[in-house]
């Protein structure tokens, strides 16, 4: 065992990340006080997907069990051990088994890999390499979502409507994978979850403000995706998605003040020719379909060695742009794209809605703005499984969400 140099971080930290900010009449929002939520709901969380190995630890000394809840030993207070694939199994320390929980007693935090996070692990073996799934109580997990995915110096009312949108879509994710063996992951697959790090005073009162309120749409909680910048509106769900999804509509945004409201980017023809291949050196672009908003949909590069039509996503994710509201222009061996927003433009816009705050709208009506026709509720939510259940049958890795 290790001694664990990582210091954890308490819950005051102040972080002052970018993230990623346009005109409207607004709603007021419409309440529906429902059913009473469960007091624990957990969530179970990737926090690293198929590693050659992780590191777990705790701050108080932690019960370590095997897979159908046996108990085999326990890590020390402040130490570390290292889980590796051995056998078709793991090894943990000096015990191996098909999988661990880690439990830390006490109201102890659990240390996995390089971050601090609240509730217990589960390690499993996946394709040969090592899942940790961490276990926390939903309202738990939403500290480290919340401060993963907005400042916490931001305006209250643009945090608690990131509770409510988060808490929205953990629990429409939840619902869908009871099968899995996670819900969610911890990066913008899904959502952003930095665990302790991400916490602060002002994102657990946003959290705690919340609690239990969700978004739902004929009685069940919405898909409420969010983005960073709309680049000025949003989009239409069909448009996006090629399915229409009645909540989610283009509105007006209000994120002028992101600072990749508007951005440019240029590119060599080798540069594209690396990370676009079978194309040779690129001699021309055409975008042949986009959204109403201009956001690309279908584009055709052509080249000395072939041509080649990609999605707009695609696109994005050859060449790194913040978004595919963008227009392509190729002078000579240089190609210039310029372009609004980050992020895929669906649901709510997080500068939009520091727009709003900072106007003097409740998190209430920047909700109804972005989530259309929909009610704010407090929902019922069904029990979770014990810890120590049995393994689920159909472990898989990370699947991926709408990557924003």
């Amino acid at each position: 065992m290790t001694l664990l140099r990582q210091p954890l971080f308490g819950l005051l930290l102040s972080r002052s990340r970018g993230f990623l900010k346009h005109g409207i009449s607004l709603s007021v929002l419409w309440w529906l006080a429902t059913l009473p939520v469960q007091a624990a709901v957990e969530m179970r969380v990737a926090v690293g997907d198929r590693l050659n190995q992780a590191v777990v630890g705790s701050s108080t000394p932690a019960v370590v069990k095997n897979g159908t809840g046996q108990g085999v030993g326990q890590i020390p207070q402040g130490r570390s051990v290292t889980v590796t694939p051995q056998g078709g199994g793991l090894k943990l320390a000096d015990w191996q088994g098909q999988a661990f929980w880690v439990e830390p007693t006490g109201g102890g935090y659990i240390f996995i890999n390089d971050k601090w996070y609240r509730g217990k692990v589960l390690v499993v073996p996946i394709e040969g390499k090592v899942t940790a799934v961490n276990w926390v109580d939903l309202e738990a997990y939403l500290y480290g979502v919340v401060g993963g995915e907005m400042p916490a110096s931001w305006p209250q009312e643009a945090l608690k409507a990131q509770a409510v949108a988060a808490r929205s879509y953990a629990l429409y994710r939840r619902d869908r994978t009871q099968g899995d063996l996670f819900d969610v992951g911890g990066t913008t697959a899904h959502q952003v979850y930095g665990g302790l790090a991400a916490e602060a005073p002002s994102v657990q009162a946003a959290v705690n403000a919340t609690q239990g309120q969700v978004l739902t749409y004929g009685g069940r909680v919405i898909e409420a995706v969010f983005h960073s910048s709309s680049g000025g509106y949003t989009e239409n769900s069909e448009d996006i998605w090629q399915r229409a999804t009645p909540y989610l509509r283009g509105v007006a945004d209000y994120d002028q003040e992101a600072p990749v409201f508007q951005w440019s980017e240029t590119f060599s023809t080798q540069q594209v020719a690396q990370r676009i291949t079978g194309i040779g050196r690129l001699t021309g672009v055409v975008t042949e379909r986009a959204t109403p908003q201009g956001r690309i949909t279908s584009i055709r590069l052509q080249g000395t060695q072939g041509s080649r039509t990609m999605t707009g996503t695609e696109l994005r994710q050859a060449l790194g742009l913040r978004s595919s509201l963008c227009s392509l222009t190729l002078a000579g061996d240089t190609l210039r794209v310029d372009g609004r927003g980050y992020g895929h433009g669906l649901g709510m816009s997080q500068w939009g809605a520091r727009g709003l705050a900072t106007r003097g709208h409740n998190y209430q009506q920047i909700l109804a703005h972005y989530y259309q026709g929909t009610a704010l509720s407090n929902l019922r939510v069904a029990a979770t499984p014990k810890q120590d259940a049995p393994l689920l049958l159909n472990p898989k890795g990370l699947q991926p969400g709408l990557a924003r």
